[in-house]
């Protein structure tokens, strides 16, 4: 499976500028949240995305910014309570903030993640008594065109098993029937947080059973917040697998694991989208990534 690179907004500092330089490399798909950058990340990608039509872009619903909830109270789609939460699955809200999206875009998105919707759940039971409602809602905005998917961007809730694929399909299937429009999973993925590529380097797992299912993987804060490469040192990456560079070792492990599609990254020059582009481009040998992945499990 071929994995490609795609820019994630969350840690960009420079959202527009960002893009500009993901455009340049020949990055075709931007990952956003209408909560980004003090809630301004669409908006700043809104010329972006209209100078270059081809480029995709996702973006998420359910979490907010103060300012974006007293709309929604002043609106009628959240109780001054729910909005006090900083997060809702109400399915009001979740389509109103999605219409809210694509004026701040300037276009329909191509995927809308539900964002973090295990947050203030305590059970898988609770979750999806939840998640059903807000998938018709997201199936409801696919057939108004407001968006032509979505999915599910996820800390915690995939590896912890508070999800998991099946009955993530399950849902979709009843919200939406057999051609329902659920299409993407995000989650974290890196040497630090392991445990789904662990599973997929010995061919189970949530990464596994999402592939199987035909859905897109993008993996998200594959470097861990920049902090794996002052771990993976230069003699560490040689030790692992002999001439292979640190961001190699962590990017590659990532984009070598089966079923990932996307890596997300907050690369903001041509040079660090030309560095990241070589490391993916190398396939990890499955041998020698469950040793990557051995060294890193202990």
């Amino acid at each position: 499976m071929t994995v490609t690179l795609a820019l994630g907004t969350y840690r960009c500092r420079g959202v527009a500028e960002s893009a500009k330089a993901a455009v340049k490399a020949d990055v075709d798909w931007i990952d956003t949240a209408p909560n980004y950058q003090q809630g301004q990340a669409e908006r700043q990608l809104a010329p972006i995305l209209a100078a270059y039509p081809g480029i995709r872009v996702s973006t998420k619903a359910g979490v907010f910014t103060k300012a974006r909830a007293s709309e929604a109270v002043e609106a009628g789609v959240l109780t001054q309570e729910q909005a006090d939460r900083g997060h809702s699955l109400a399915p009001a809200f979740l389509s109103w903030q999605t219409a809210r999206s694509v004026e701040d875009l300037g276009r329909a998105a191509d995927i809308v993640f539900l964002h973090n919707p295990e947050t203030g759940h305590r059970t898988s039971k609770e979750l999806e008594q939840d998640l059903l409602p807000a998938f018709e809602a997201l199936e409801s905005s696919c057939a108004r065109g407001v968006t032509r998917g979505y999915g599910v961007a996820t800390w915690s809730g995939l590896h912890d098993g508070l999800m998991t694929i099946d009955r993530l399909l399950a849902l979709a299937h009843w919200a939406g029937g057999p051609r329902h429009h659920l299409r993407t999973i995000q989650l974290p993925l890196s040497l630090v947080q392991l445990s789904p590529l662990a599973e997929a380097v010995r061919g189970r797992g949530v990464l596994v059973d999402a592939h199987d299912a035909g859905l897109e993987v993008f993996a998200s804060a594959p470097l861990h917040g920049g902090e794996l490469m002052s771990i993976v040192t230069p003699d560490v990456a040689e030790q692992l697998v002999p001439g292979m560079t640190p961001l190699e070792a962590v990017l590659g492990t990532v984009a070598s694991s089966p079923g990932v599609t996307r890596i997300l990254l907050s690369a903001s020059t041509p040079e660090h989208w030309a560095n990241a582009t070589a490391a993916v481009s190398r396939p990890i040998p499955s041998p020698q990534l469950r040793r990557i992945v051995d060294a890193f499990s202990s």
